[in-house]
């Protein structure tokens, strides 16, 4: 196969130049176009850290409410089932936050027929669909896994109205 693609290539180094010529400036009128059409254009190379920094500010989700530990929330999870997709509801205490950026988590426990049930949920996943705060609540912690060892009633938080 690779002969087969050098014999295809230019043999005159004319046509080659002219080639070459053609590209770069294809390659220089993209960023004006871009400019013109009112697009972010990033001009000249993006060191690594910038470039990941600007995907990840690309991918951040701007309509997340804000939660707190202690809070109840009702995440939307996106769930595919052959080609449908579906939104499931996930209802539950947010027993810590992780992170910050991109990457930032919160862990949601609820009781699922008498058992314990706690997931992980990356906030700007594209797998969360929504995030509503059903109610706040008034802890003193900044995790609250003390509430694995508590059964029926005990496991409540107050509920906090300031916010």
């Amino acid at each position: 196969m690779a002969t087969e693609s050098t014999d295809n290539q230019a043999v005159n180094p004319a046509e080659a130049e002219a080639d070459t010529a053609a590209a770069a400036t294809a390659v220089q009128e993209k960023p004006a176009a871009a400019k013109a059409s009112g697009t972010k254009a990033t001009t000249g190379k993006l060191s690594a850290q910038e470039l990941i920094r600007a995907f990840e500010a690309e991918q951040l989700k701007d309509e997340l409410p804000e939660i707190y530990v202690g809070d109840t929330v009702k995440v939307g999870v996106r769930i595919r089932e052959g080609n449908k997709e579906r939104v499931q509801p996930y209802e539950g205490v947010v027993i810590a936050k992780r992170h910050g950026g991109l990457n930032e988590t919160i862990t949601v426990r609820r009781i699922f027929q008498g058992i314990g049930v706690e997931r992980v949920f990356m906030l700007h996943s594209p797998q969360v669909a929504s995030v509503k705060v059903e109610r706040r609540g008034k802890v003193r912690r900044a995790k609250l896994f003390y509430l694995r060892d508590r059964v029926g009633k005990a496991t409540r938080v107050k509920q906090r109205f300031d916010r």
